[in-house]
Order: structure tokens, then C-alpha cells, then sequence
């Protein structure tokens, strides 16, 4: 191997930091004794050189408006200040490469041979010759061009399959990491309080504990391939007021404790996670990117996290431009220094040469800074970025015969798609063939999500996140719509398609033919939802909130008038959000909830229609009755419930969370719980019977909700502390049992502090949060326990046949547990 300088690697005196035989901790200090300060600052920071806001020379730009470009908030302003070039970025050195793949259409061997170009920039121009890490996105698979559009987020958490998850991670991780990158952006671990609000399509849902489980195993999957997984957004983003992207979170210290960082403990602990990523949000007035609380004495002293902070995009210079609470950029970076941000993405501006000034001038200490470097020097020696064979070539080997959208990525995608989406209610019309139903001969296939892929796709997705700025290139991948998918599932049957509006705006022009279509059909498929994009260029994604859960546009009314047709219409929702359904769920004929299904989602949805493939995803948010009277999810004590007499405002749901129908039927009884009583820092266990009592085999989701019956705090009416996903054939059963550690049932008390409680809880089973019909109790007894990390976060569950059944088997081992 030749060194950059000429040399070979065997002809080279290993300095400290590039002895592998060194300890880590050891490689790093010797090298941060070598560094000068400004080099130590220039890890601080990152370059984005793919921020040029160009479109693509195969095809006609869009016309340009305010934000049409936008893959970050404020993406143009910052395009158009901050141009510097990378031998100014990079002289002293520089921490990372900011999505080299995901700005512009490059395959993937064009992406290698610009890693490479970049990367030997980086290393002649600094003194010491410190490689980058490349960092992108990758919330639905590698956001790079012709790379496999996995479902969003919210789909995964339909699945309730963590082992799916992890499979799908790894598969990610693996092709980013052919090609030279090292840190993925991922996984989003809000938890849903407002489902007006954009970003809903990224998260995992509305519960906690399924997030948190869910996006442990996207973590496991990413890290065992070598990949930086980057938790975010720490924490309180999805509870704006009024779920406005970047608004004010003003929740309680024990919400934000109890609902909205266990998910990232849990992926810390559970995944191993390298990676954190603050919020744009302030909490009760302090941005979370000048928190010391919450990036150093929670994170750090408290959880006990060695990786690295990096700033969500800009979120530094927002300290001084939105915020306010600093005079200018270089302000916020000191502020964002001290509070525990290490790296600033995607270019430096806050963590730039006026720290070196302060440092020397006595204001600020260097120990903040070697805190940061080291952080950051630690993860580029475990990734071998100073290895004495490292060379940029060598990071890319085999870039050219990677397959970015194989046959196995396309299966596994098509896998996630089947088991996301969720049948509300299968009506008098579902499955489309079978059942002692007649195989329609004609159908109308209706709305505007019938034969647009990108309705798919998440924001994150390439083809709705980069291509809309490259009109001529398509999507990038194969991905039929639900209306070609139709046809190949439905040879027989003919079918008719008239979209009848756009996803948004008001003109109903296209109702009369749409309405046509259906009176002259035997059944009407009408696909209605969303539409991804950012800013305010969607109706889902980033910055694309809505003023209620009402379906965007006059889609709802399009719903209506074909209801009175007299057809017999199927309601299919594709969408990144819960919308109300209340206005039609009387009138279809089905009704069918598919999450942003990805890229094989159209065969999937199909499959599901026809009966083909056996529905099995639940709810991971509730499908809401009217479209006002938000937000609302079913974690709510007492009173956030229907209170009879109290508010004459009703929230209970119109299908709950976990719901989730199929073509067969489960039964699950026997309930058994270990014991009348447990002590505070013991473990009780919950086992049922479930049995598939109907004729198809299918996947049934067990799910264990808690209810503590008397707390010192108001705690919500029941919640999720369990779940196992079985697969059974017809007339088979199986037991499911739940280890329920006493630290599973730990709250936030009066005092602010996790506490164990005595006293009585409440044990429902069933297949979501209204469908319990095991209940029992269990007391726990003892001393009231303060707990903390270390506690017990997982509850375990064993999926074996139950006694005299012989068809069974288990869909996810251990399905729910870490």
C-alpha cells in the first residue's frame, strides 16, 4: 500500500495514532498532543459541497420559488453565504463530508470516485492528514440515487417486528458502507403528541416503548455493519405547540422524561448507538442545542455516553438567527461547545476560526475543545481512518460492482410493505378474490394516489427528497403504482382509472369522470393520502404540517360523492400521517391504512386487496374519528380520556392504536399471571393462549398494556409494556409469555425522580388498546424504589406451541424484545 506522500506503508514509522496495536484511548491522546489548536477546532466542523442548489443538466429545472430546492431548513440562504471552498474548510482539517451521495444524482461508482477525490483533498491539505467521515442520510434506506426506497418510519412501526427492522438496517448499512460512508443520519426517535405534525411520517409512533424497541433494532442492524447510527432528534421536537416544524416544545419535564427520552436511553443501552443528534426545538424556553442538562448531564453523566454529539443542520447559527439567544454565530458556538455539541453539520459556521481567538484570549477553555476533538478522533480511529493502510482508494473498494437496489434489498422492502399495512376493517369487499365473493370484472380505480409512486415514498426518499430538483431522471428505481400493481394482481378483471383530483388543492374537475367510472364498475378502489415533499412543497415531511387531520385537499369530498354512488367502494389511505376517517368509515365498503409503503408498496397494497397476502400490521398511532379536537394519543391519564359529563368533546379514536385486522381470526384467553404479588425490584411473568380460529394461517400482534391503578402523578389509562408478534396456522395455538421486569413499570415522580411504586396494577392483553380481553392483577409490594440507568428497560417474551398444538410457528423471534 502507498501513502499519499509517495511512501510505502512498510517503509513508514508508525507515529502513535497510527499503531493499531495501541489502545484506542491511547492512539487519540497522543494524537491530540500533536495537534495544534487550529487543527483540533477544524475537527469541530464539517463541508457540504453538494449544497449548490443546481438542477441536473438531463432535464429542465422547475421553476424557481422560495425553498423549491430545500433538503434543510434554510438550505438557500446558507447555498448562498457560505460558499467556502474546501481548501479553505479543510486546511486545518475537517471532522465530515455532508452527503457527498445525497445532494446530487451520482450512481454509485460516481459517488465512490468523488468520496475519493474529496477525501484525498482532505488529507493533502492538512498538516497531519486526518481523513473526513462521510456521513448521509438514510431514514428510508441509502438516500442516494437508484438506491432501494425501503417504507418510512411510521410503516415500521406497523410492522411491530423489531427483527425485521434490524435486517433492513443492516441491509442499509451494508451498501453505504461499500461505498465509503461511515455515519448514517438515523434513526428518528420522536415519539408521536401531534399527528398534525409533519414529521410524523419519520417517527415510529405514538407509544414509547415500541419506538424505543423498534428503533434499538435499527440501531443494532446499522452498527454491526460498521455504520455510525445517529439518534435523533434529542429530544422534544415532536411536541411543538400546535405542531409547527421548529415551533416552541413547552411539556413538563416529567413528559419529556416519561414519553420522550426513554426511547433514546433504550437505544443507547439496547443498540449501542454512536451517534446523537439535537433537536431544532427549545424545551420550556432553552434551545436543545445550547443544553447543557440535556447534552451533558443527562446524556453524558447521567446515561453514560462516550460517542458524539453532532448539531442537526444549522441548528448552530439558529441559535442567533431564530432562537435569540445568542448575539451572532460565533456566540452560539461557544454556547453549543459548552453545552455538548462536538460536531457541526452540515458546514462550520458557528465552530469556525473565532473559537481558536477565544481560546487564546483566556475566554473560553481549550479543555472544551480537546473535549469535542477527542470524541470525534476517538470514532475515526475505531472506523481505522488512521490506520497506517488507510487510503481513500481503499475505502471504496468494490464501489463499482455494488447493486444499491439488489434482488435481496428489493425482497426485504417488499417484506417491510407487506407486513405495514394495516386493515382497518375488510368490510363487505375484502379479500377481493376468494371468500364465496365474485371476481369483480370491472373496477374503477380512483384518486390520486392510484398511479403516483411517489405518494410511496417518505420526504427522506430520494426520489421526493433530491429529484424533484432533476425532473428528467424519474424516480431512479423500479417502483410500479398501486394501479400497475392491480393489474398484474387482478389479469382478469378490467380496470378503469380516473384519478378524480390532485392530492392538494380545491378543483374538483376531474369528480365527474371519476364518479363515472365507479357508477359503471362492479367495485371502486379509491386511493387517496399523501404526497411527500419539504417546507410546505407536501402535504407530509418536513415542515408540511396541517391545520387539522382532515384529508389534504378535497380528497375527502371526493370519498363522499363516490360512497353515493351505490358501488361498493375500497378506501385505501397512503399516507404519512392518521387521518379522520369518520366522515366515510360508515359508507366504504373497506377500509385499508398503508403507511408510505416504499418502492415495492403497489404489489404489496395489491396483494392485500386481492387477499394473496394476509394482512397483519397494527396501528403504531390511532386513526382519528374527527379532524379536529387534537392532538391526541391514547397515552392519556383519566381525564385526557372521554370524560362522560365533563367536555362535551369526545377523543376516543375511531380504530385505536394497535389495531389491525386480517383474513382469519385469533382468539387469546388463558391469562396467567406468576404472581398475586411482586416486590418493587422483582419480575412478575404474563402468559395467554392465542389460537387462530379461523381458516387462513396469519400474524397476530399479542400486546401487554399496564394500568397503575393509584400513583402519586396522574399516569395514562393503559400502556404498552409488551408486545410478540405469532405466526399460526389454522386451528393452531400458541403461549405467549411476558417478563415483566418491576423496572418496567418505574414513572417519573412529584419529586422528578424515576421511581418503583408499591401497590396495585392492572394487566390487559389482547390485539390492540381497546381489544383487551385478558385482565388480571398484580400488587407490587416493598419499599418504593428510586431507579436510574441501569435499570431494567426490556420486556422479554418466549413464543413457544402451547400444550396439544402442532402447527405452529413463531413470525419474529421474540418479537419486542432487544
Amino acid at each position: 500500500m502507498t501513502a499519499l506522500d509517495g511512501t510505502s506503508s512498510a517503509d513508514r514509522v508508525l507515529r502513535p495514532w497510527q499503531d493499531p496495536a495501541l489502545p484506542v484511548a491511547d492512539r487519540v491522546e497522543a494524537l491530540l498532543e500533536e495537534m495544534t489548536l487550529e487543527e483540533k477546532v477544524g475537527q469541530l466542523g464539517s463541508r457540504w459541497l453538494g449544497n449548490a442548489m443546481e438542477a441536473d443538466q438531463g432535464g429542465e429545472p422547475e421553476e424557481e420559488t422560495e425553498g423549491t430546492a430545500n433538503v434543510a431548513p434554510m438550505q438557500d440562504v446558507f447555498a448562498a453565504s457560505g460558499n467556502v471552498p474546501l481548501e479553505e474548510a479543510a486546511r486545518h482539517g475537517l471532522g465530515h463530508l455532508t452527503r457527498v451521495f445525497g445532494s446530487a444524482p451520482l450512481t454509485a461508482a460516481e459517488g465512490a470516485a468523488e468520496v475519493v477525490r474529496l477525501q484525498s483533498e482532505v488529507v493533502k491539505l492538512s498538516r497531519l492528514g486526518i481523513p473526513a467521515l462521510v456521513h448521509e442520510e438514510c431514514l428510508t434506506g441509502f438516500t442516494t440515487f437508484g438506491a432501494t426506497v425501503y417504507p418510512a418510519a411510521i410503516a415500521w412501526g406497523a410492522t411491530f417486528d423489531p427483527d425485521l427492522v434490524e435486517r433492513m438496517a443492516a441491509a442499509i448499512g451494508r451498501d453505504m458502507r461499500a461505498v465509503g460512508v461511515h455515519q448514517g443520519l438515523s434513526p428518528v426517535l420522536d415519539v408521536v403528541r401531534d399527528y398534525r405534525w409533519g414529521r410524523v411520517e419519520e417517527t415510529m409512533g405514538e407509544d414509547p416503548y415500541l419506538v424505543a424497541m423498534l428503533g434499538a433494532a435499527y440501531v443494532r442492524g446499522l452498527e454491526r455493519t460498521g455504520i455510525i447510527a445517529t439518534l435523533k432528534h434529542l429530544a422534544g421536537y415532536s411536541a411543538s405547540r400546535a405542531a409547527r416544524n421548529h415551533g416552541p416544545v413547552s411539556m413538563g419535564r416529567r413528559e419529556l422524561m416519561d414519553m420522550i427520552l426513554p426511547t433514546f436511553e433504550t437505544a443507547l443501552v439496547e443498540g449501542g448507538a454512536r451517534s446523537v443528534m439535537n433537536s431544532y426545538s427549545d424545551l420550556d424556553g432553552v434551545p436543545a442545542a445550547a443544553d447543557p442538562w440535556l447534552l451533558t448531564d443527562l446524556l453524558r453523566d447521567e446515561w453514560g455516553f462516550t460517542g458524539t454529539v453532532v448539531s442537526d443542520y444549522w441548528a448552530i447559527p439558529f441559535l442567533a438567527t431564530m432562537h435569540q439567544v445568542a448575539a451572532d454565530t460565533d456566540e452560539a458556538g461557544v454556547q453549543a461547545l459548552t453545552a455538548g455539541v462536538d460536531v457541526e453539520l452540515p458546514d462550520t459556521v458557528g465552530f469556525g476560526r473565532h473559537l481558536v481567538e477565544r481560546v487564546r484570549r483566556g475566554e473560553l477553555p481549550e479543555s472544551l475543545v480537546d473535549r469535542a476533538a477527542r470524541r470525534l478522533l476517538t470514532q475515526k480511529v475505531q472506523l481505522g481512518l488512521l490506520d497506517p493502510d488507510w487510503t481513500p482508494e481503499k475505502s471504496v473498494a468494490g464501489a463499482e460492482a455494488v447493486d444499491l437496489d439488489s434482488p435481496s434489498n428489493r425482497a426485504l422492502a417488499r417484506e417491510l410493505a407487506e407486513r405495514s399495512i394495516v386493515l382497518l376493517d375488510a368490510g363487505t369487499a375484502l379479500p377481493l378474490l376468494g371468500e364465496g365473493r365474485p371476481e369483480p370484472r370491472r373496477v374503477a380505480v380512483v384518486g390520486p394516489c392510484a398511479d403516483d409512486p411517489h405518494t410511496f415514498m417518505g420526504c427522506y426518499a430520494f426520489p421526493n427528497h433530491v429529484l424533484p430538483r432533476h425532473p428528467g431522471l424519474g424516480l431512479g428505481v423500479a417502483a410500479p403504482s398501486l394501479l400497475d400493481a392491480l393489474r398484474a394482481e387482478l389479469p382478469d378483471a378490467e380496470l378503469i382509472h380516473e384519478p378524480g383530483c390532485d392530492v392538494r388543492g380545491d378543483d374538483r374537475s376531474g369528480f365527474a369522470a371519476a364518479l363515472q367510472a365507479a357508477r359503471e364498475s362492479d367495485l371502486c378502489v379509491v386511493v387517496v393520502g399523501d404526497l411527500a415533499g419539504m417546507f410546505g412543497l407536501g402535504t407530509s415531511g418536513e415542515g408540511c404540517d396541517a391545520e387539522d387531520l382532515r384529508l389534504p385537499g378535497v380528497q375527502e369530498d371526493l370519498l363522499v360523492e363516490l360512497a353515493a354512488t351505490g358501488t361498493p367502494v375500497v378506501v385505501v389511505v397512503v399516507s404519512g400521517r392518521p387521518y379522520a376517517l369518520g366522515a366515510v368509515s360508515g359508507t366504504a365498503a373497506a377500509l385499508v391504512q398503508a403507511f408510505m409503503p416504499g418502492e415495492e408498496g403497489g404489489a404489496a397494497i395489491a396483494g392485500v386487496l386481492s387477499g394473496r397476502v394476509q394482512p397483519s400490521g397494527k396501528l403504531p398511532v390511532q386513526i382519528p374519528r374527527g379532524p379536529g379536537g387534537q392532538p391526541g394519543t391514547y397515552l392519556q391519564p383519566p381525564l385526557g380520556s372521554n370524560s362522560h359529563g365533563i367536555s362535551n368533546l369526545d377523543p376516543t379514536p375511531l380504530f385505536p392504536f394497535g389495531h389491525g385486522s386480517s383474513y382469519t381470526t385469533f382468539a387469546i384467553d388463558s391469562l396467567r399471571i406468576s404472581d398475586a404479588e411482586v416486590p418493587t425490584d422483582g419480575e412478575f411473568t404474563v402468559s395467554v393462549r392465542v389460537r387462530n380460529t379461523g381458516g387462513r394461517a396469519g400474524e397476530e400482534v399479542v400486546q401487554l398494556f399496564l394500568h397503575d391503578v393509584v400513583a402519586q402523578v396522574t399516569r395514562p389509562v393503559r400502556q404498552l409494556t409488551g408486545f410478540a408478534r405469532v405466526r399460526l396456522e389454522p386451528g393452531a395455538s400458541a403461549l405467549a409469555t411476558f417478563t415483566v421486569p418491576a423496572d418496567r413499570t418505574s414513572f417519573t415522580g412529584r419529586d422528578l425522580r424515576r421511581v418503583v411504586e408499591p401497590g396495585d396494577l392492572e394487566v390487559l392483553v389482547g390485539t390492540s388498546a381497546s381489544a383487551l380481553p385478558c385482565q388480571g392483577h398484580i400488587r407490587l409490594t416493598g419499599p418504593l424504589r428510586h431507579v436510574g440507568p441501569g435499570r431494567r428497560l426490556v420486556t422479554r417474551v418466549n413464543v413457544e406451541p402451547a400444550p396439544g398444538s402442532y402447527r405452529t410457528h413463531q413470525g419474529g423471534t421474540d418479537a419486542g424484545q432487544s
